[in-house]
């Protein structure tokens, strides 16, 4: 497994977690913020890739373009979860 792809799983899993003490209204939401997390960080990642963005790499990883990805989808859960 590249370590790129393990840092990726961590912070979106961070950002989901963070997300949830801050938005969650049970313990039960954290099985939904923490994968929506990971999936949008996800999402944000292959979509810089796509658009060849080049804006604050750590490696080949786009930190700034898949946070942004990440918040989306996490607002976006939060909003189909209510």
């Amino acid at each position: 497994m590249s370590p790129y792809f393990l840092l990726s799983v961590l912070i979106g899993g961070a950002y989901g977690a963070a997300f949830h003490i801050w938005q969650g209204k049970t313990a039960g939401d954290v099985l939904y913020y923490v994968p929506a997390g990971i999936i949008g960080f996800g999402v944000g990642q292959v979509t810089a890739n796509l658009l060849g963005w080049q804006f604050l790499l750590l490696g080949p990883l786009h930190i700034v373009e898949a946070s942004i990805g990440c918040g989306l989808i996490l607002l976006l859960a939060r909003w189909l979860r209510v």
